[in-house]
């Protein structure tokens, strides 16, 4: 079976499940998106591992996993979704140590956080990505409009709903100067409170 080279697209609120996010990976030569459904622990991993400029003081359990392996001289190598049983996803890290090559069980989410802080390519099969990979598909009446909007969707990683949500004053992070956004972003990231920074952090990107 040929392997699919896959990228990431972005992480939106799940609509269907509640307490959920919608991973979206992108089918990298080709048109392909393969959503996978999370929990917010990994929704929260995976985007801090994508936020650069957001280090949380201490670290998470993906972070202490990539520490232990570093320094037993443990590299992951590659990830790869291989199995799709009743709309759950498998997939296997592949690791080296010592020019010795093991195969690690672990669930997707898991696998694709430690991808990201490995800089590890992240695989699927072909039937896979057969079975579950969707087409955006565009109205045929207006293609720019409904390509755009469905990309707007998908490619905004982690907005966590912050058009809609406020902050525990009830007020929108849109009344706060600059400089008191980026008071809070300190403050939420050294309470570890990373839904709340990406808020912010996405309130300051629009300035």
């Amino acid at each position: 079976m040929s392997l699919v080279k896959l990228s990431i697209k972005g992480i939106s609120y799940s609509q269907t499940q509640n307490g959920a996010y919608a991973l979206i990976l992108n089918e990298v030569d080709g048109d392909r998106k393969l959503p996978i459904v999370i929990g917010a622990f990994e929704a929260q991993s995976i985007a801090i591992a994508l936020e650069k400029e957001i280090k949380p003081p201490r670290p998470l359990t993906h972070d202490l996993f990539k520490n232990f392996a570093d320094r037993f001289d443990i590299v992951v190598k590659q990830i790869i979704i291989h199995k799709l049983v009743d709309g759950v996803f498998y997939s296997s890290i592949i690791c080296e140590r010592d020019k010795i090559e093991e195969i690690i069980d672990s669930r997707t989410s898991d696998a694709i956080a430690l991808a990201l802080r490995f800089n590890a390519p992240i695989f699927t099969y072909k039937n896979i990505l057969d079975k579950a990979g969707i087409f955006l598909k565009s109205n045929p009446l207006n293609p720019e409009k409904d390509a755009q909007e469905i990309d707007d969707v998908l490619s905004n990683p982690e907005t966590f709903k912050q058009n809609e949500e406020s902050n525990k004053s009830g007020s929108t992070y849109a009344s706060h100067t600059l400089d008191q956004l980026n008071e809070l972003l300190e403050q939420a990231v050294e309470n570890e409170d990373y839904e709340k920074a990406a808020k912010i952090r996405d309130e300051i990107s629009k300035r």
